[in-house]
């Protein structure tokens, strides 16, 4: 029966880390994996991290199961984070789950839809994360795109995006990115949240979020600002959230799922939803990274060293998007400072798949087929040499 499965091709992303490993360069730069690097070029696990493992690891008696919705410290901890104190007047109506990683989350919050509801269609926006579709779509539901992105103006399609919401029928549930906007790095400002809340209730729309890169924007607070706007205005909505990035877990597979709901009743049956799909899917999350999270977030110096820590990240990527910009406009008398004014890890460059190629071929820069690239993957050190292939494959 086996011998009628075809192969697969590489994925588009993880298929440049495969071959940027195999480049024997030495000038050669790696801007395709969403990963946050250090000058060095090094993926850290950050100071409070570490601390936090090996207190948590010391202090641990036992690993037998937990619930299927996972850590309780770590869930009501992470949802503390998002949502701010009083976690946003939704105390009563949260329905909370430890899924692996901000994938699984997003998988869980898929399989709870088509449990309400079989007809259930989303709406993503154009471009999204290159993952959106095929891990929502594999849980059967159809998705369209909206328009978000202009390429040109490198702005966001703001007009046509709230007509385009404006035409949706009630119970149409809209992905949306909460900052840091992967792949293009353009986000919307908190003035254009209020009007799509303003549109989300009046045409009853289910608004689901994706927050995977909280405090690598702007800050923890910031870059959480549009989960707490919308947590005031809307009755329903979920939340798929990361700590790949922000705690440094990627391996660790540490992600949680919020659900708020109209009532404590309703909360309550949207729990026991959540505990029996997660069943089904992996039967119980990991818990190392969830512990570690949950120990650092309740340990004051602990949580103080972190939140330091990512303020320096989230500067570095932001001293990298001006460097790039000012650089980048400088050789090759074109305007780049639409990079500067974006936040989070990525920008997406107005190169097509030729120039990627090239850029990749000829000066070893590596970044994702349609021109997105990590601008962490930038340093100090390699940004003279990344311009001047950049502006070579332009010109």
């Amino acid at each position: 029966m086996l011998e009628s499965l075809e192969r697969v091709p590489p994925d588009p992303i993880l298929g440049v880390s495969a071959a940027f490993a195999q480049d024997p360069s030495p000038d050669k730069i790696d801007l395709g994996v969403g990963v946050y690097k250090d000058e060095a070029g090094r993926t850290p696990v950050p100071r409070a991290v570490r601390a936090a493992e090996s207190a948590m690891l010391a202090a641990q008696s036992t690993k037998s199961y937990l619930s299927p919705v996972g850590n309780p410290q770590f869930n009501q901890r992470v949802a503390e984070l998002v949502l701010g104190d009083g976690l946003g007047g939704r105390r009563t109506d949260l329905s909370l789950a430890q899924a692996p990683g901000g994938s699984g989350a997003l998988r869980l919050g898929a399989a709870l839809l088509t449990a309400a509801s079989p007809q259930v269609a989303m709406h993503v926006s154009d471009p999204t994360w290159a993952n959106h579709i095929p891990l929502l779509g594999s849980a059967g539901i159809p998705l369209s795109r909206y328009p978000y992105y202009d390429p040109t103006t490198h702005r966001v399609r703001f007009a046509e995006l709230c007509d385009y919401l404006n035409t949706l029928p009630a119970g149409a549930v809209v992905l949306l990115h909460a900052c840091c906007h992967n792949p293009t790095g353009q986000d919307l400002d908190l003035s254009q949240w209020q009007q799509i809340a303003e549109i989300l209730v009046h045409r009853g729309l289910l608004p689901f979020l994706d927050i995977a890169y909280q405090g690598l924007g702007e800050n923890l607070q910031a870059d959480s600002a549009s989960i707490q706007l919308l947590a005031k205005r809307v009755p329903e909505m979920i939340v798929a959230i990361s700590c790949s990035k922000n705690f440094g877990l990627y391996r660790e597979r540490t992600g949680l799922l919020l659900v708020a709901s109209e009532n404590a009743e309703r909360a309550s049956i949207i729990s026991g939803q959540l505990g029996r799909l997660a069943r089904t899917l992996w039967s119980m999350p990991p818990d190392h990274g969830a512990a570690i999270v949950a120990h650092l977030l309740g340990d004051p110096a602990l949580r103080s060293d972190w939140q330091g820590e990512l303020a320096h990240m989230a500067g570095r990527i932001n001293d990298l998007r001006r460097a790039l910009a000012d650089t980048l406009s400088q050789k090759t008398q074109q305007d780049f400072s639409w990079i500067a004014a974006q936040r989070g890890m990525f920008s997406k460059l107005p190169l097509d798949a030729g120039q990627v190629r090239a850029a990749r071929e000829q000066h070893h820069i590596y970044m994702a087929p349609d021109g997105r690239i990590n601008i962490a993957g930038a340093s100090n050190e390699n940004m003279s040499r990344l311009t001047e292939g950049l502006a070579a494959v332009m010109a």
